[in-house]
This record gives structure tokens, C-alpha cells and sequence, in this order.
């Protein structure tokens, strides 16, 4: 075998890349939960100051410390010995409600590591792996990775993007979150749109219960209702508006929960699918955005399609022409992209 060593340097330097970006993603959660990022916020400090205000142990915060530098995640100041953080790493570190928030995302990933002996096995089987059946930091990291995209874009820009949409919200209209999890998008329009009454479902019964009272912290839980229901059983109706936030990829059958949500519409009802940025092809997903979630979706989406009756797994790299074709089969006439950022895309489909 020939071996190009200069193509072998560049491999062994992604390597050596991704295996720091695994081990510092524990790190980073171990930074957000003891609450290391907020404190290292206020000003410089060396390790002892910041272990000191955290109620931490020196040593492990000054190896902690050395690392996020080494990393980029935090500055060094070689001549004061002391750490801190920039604006834009505090931007994108301390504040689980703003715009931008890494921490949820790397909770996310280690939680769903910690399945990787029974993805192995259904790599071996072809069974699938239910969401519920993860550890329960995959349901609240998927929460803190998404609700922060949702929070920046849901109000200001998708709902308005519908058509006809953000005006029946503010006189008064009937909402469906289908495959709400926590409830994080739930909450976000019900307190948008204070006169609107909203039904969040999903088929993990942990999940709802948490919505539930997630919603009562929010003060909204006189007009938020939560079922235990998958997106072919969901109930109610007619409703104005249906949602799927980056569910649509995870369904064993989404042809059939297309189907339910038409049937679930008003007449002059809209569907607002919002789904995982992508490309139709593997090559236009051939780049960081499509790494991560191709690499997810190994994890999550396509094992809880699989586990799933119906015989789909989309995965979160679908692209939106099986996404059109779904929406067509189920008896929608109209269908149009209407907002996309980086992470996401919003579709609207109408009967």
C-alpha cells in the first residue's frame, strides 16, 4: 500500500481534532452545570479565584481551565496567569435563553453517547431504538440545543412568513405541537399569543409531563394543554395551525402523520414543518452543519424511525423533496419554503 504522507498528516490532524472536540464536549457540560462558564464571565480570574466563587476543587477547574483554552473556548492571559471569557464566548455560553446556546448541544451529544452499546447491536439487527429508551439527557439537551434557534426565529420571522397565520394567532386561533417535547416551542407561542389556545403531544409520557409543568413556570398553562399522543393519534381539531419542530425526520411513519395533520386542519388550516437545514443530495450535506447532523441522526433520528411501525427513516438529512412528496401524498396542495438559518428550514403546507 502507498502511503501519501502529506494526505496522512492532514487525516492525523483531523483526528487529532475530533478526538479533543469528544473529550472536551464532557468538559463543556461539566463547565455549564457547575455553573464555571457564568462565574468566568464577570472578569479574569485564575483557578483558584473561579473554583473559590463556584465552590469547586482548584486542581480540577485549573486542568478544566487549561483545556477550554487550548480548545478556544476560553482566553489565557500568559503574563497574569488568569482565564476569561470573550464577549462572544460569553455570548454563546452563559445564557440558555439568548439566540445562540452551545452547552445544550454538547449535553445532547454525550447523553446520546451513552447508547452507543445498543446502537452497535442494532447496527448488527436492524432493530430500531426508541427516543424513550435514551438517557434522559437527550431530552433535555435536545431541548437547550433547539429552544434557543426557536426563540430567535418562531415570533419574529417563521410564524410571520405563514400566510395568513400571526393574524389568526393574535385574534385568537387553535394551535397543535406536534412531537413538542418539553414544550419549549409550545411555551414560545403561547406566550406570544396570549388570546390563542395551544395543545403540545408527544408519544414520551416523561416528556408531556415535563411540559406541563414547564408550562405552569411559564404562566401559561391556562392556555396550553398536553397530551400523551403520537402524530397519527394526536387529538382535537380543527386547528389552525399545525407545528412539527424537527420531528417530522424522526417518524416511523410521517406519510401517516401527514395524513392525520390534514385531516386535523381546518379548511384554511396551515401546516409549518420545520425540519433540520439540508440539501436534496449526500454531496450538497458534505460539510460541518451536515456532519453533525448526519452524525445525530445515527444516533437518534433514524433508530426511533426504525423502532417505529411504518417502515420510514428519513433521518435529518432528508432534504426537501421527500419532505414535498409527503406533504403532496397527504392530500396538500400548496407547499413552499419559507425561512431557513444555518441549523433549520420552515416549510408551509396548505390543503
Amino acid at each position: 500500500m502507498d502511503i501519501d504522507q502529506n494526505r496522512l498528516n492532514d487525516f492525523l490532524q483531523r483526528f487529532v481534532g475530533d478526538l479533543g472536540a469528544v473529550m472536551a464536549a464532557g468538559s463543556i457540560v461539566v463547565g455549564d452545570r457547575l455553573g464555571l462558564y457564568k462565574a468566568l464571565a464577570d472578569k479574569p480570574q485564575r483557578p483558584e479565584e473561579l473554583a473559590q466563587r463556584t465552590g469547586t476543587a482548584p486542581r480540577y477547574v485549573e486542568e478544566w481551565l487549561r483545556g477550554q483554552a487550548a480548545g478556544g473556548y476560553v482566553e489565557y492571559d500568559q503574563d497574569s496567569e488568569t482565564y476569561s471569557l470573550s464577549a462572544e464566548q460569553a455570548f454563546a455560553l452563559t445564557d440558555p435563553d439568548g439566540p445562540l446556546f452551545m452547552p445544550g448541544a454538547f449535553e445532547l451529544a454525550v447523553a446520546a453517547l451513552r447508547a452507543e452499546p445498543q446502537i452497535t447491536e442494532a447496527f448488527r439487527t436492524g432493530d430500531g431504538f426508541g427516543w424513550h429508551e435514551h438517557d434522559a439527557g437527550v431530552f433535555s439537551g435536545c431541548e437547550r440545543f433547539f429552544r434557543p434557534g426557536y426563540s430567535a426565529g418562531l415570533i419574529p420571522q417563521w410564524l410571520p412568513a405563514l400566510d395568513g397565520v400571526e393574524a389568526k394567532l393574535k385574534t385568537g386561533g387553535r394551535v397543535a405541537d406536534v412531537g413538542c417535547g418539553l414544550g419549549a416551542s409550545t411555551i414560545i407561542m403561547a406566550n406570544a399569543y396570549p388570546r390563542s389556545e395551544f395543545t403540545g403531544s408527544d408519544y414520551h409520557e416523561g416528556s408531556v409531563v415535563q411540559a406541563r409543568s414547564r408550562a405552569a413556570d411559564a404562566g401559561c398553562a391556562g392556555r396550553t394543554v398536553f397530551e400523551v399522543a403520537s402524530s397519527q393519534t394526536f387529538t382535537g381539531g380543527p386547528y389552525d395551525l399545525v407545528t412539527t419542530f424537527d420531528c417530522l425526520h424522526d417518524m416511523g411513519d410521517p406519510r401517516d402523520a401527514a395524513r392525520h395533520i390534514r385531516e386535523s386542519l381546518a379548511p384554511d388550516g396551515t401546516w409549518m414543518i420545520v425540519e433540520p437545514f439540508a440539501g436534496d443530495s449526500t454531496a450538497d450535506n458534505l460539510n460541518p452543519v451536515g456532519r453533525v447532523y448526519y452524525s445525530f441522526s445515527t444516533f437518534l433520528c433514524v433508530p426511533n424511525a426504525l423502532s417505529q411501525d411504518g417502515g420510514y427513516s428519513l433521518g435529518a438529512q432528508a432534504g426537501e423533496q421527500p419532505i414535498r412528496r409527503l406533504v403532496t401524498e397527504a392530500g396538500f396542495t400548496r407547499f413552499r419554503r419559507v425561512a431557513d438559518t444555518p441549523f433549520n428550514i420552515v416549510y408551509e403546507a396548505r390543503p
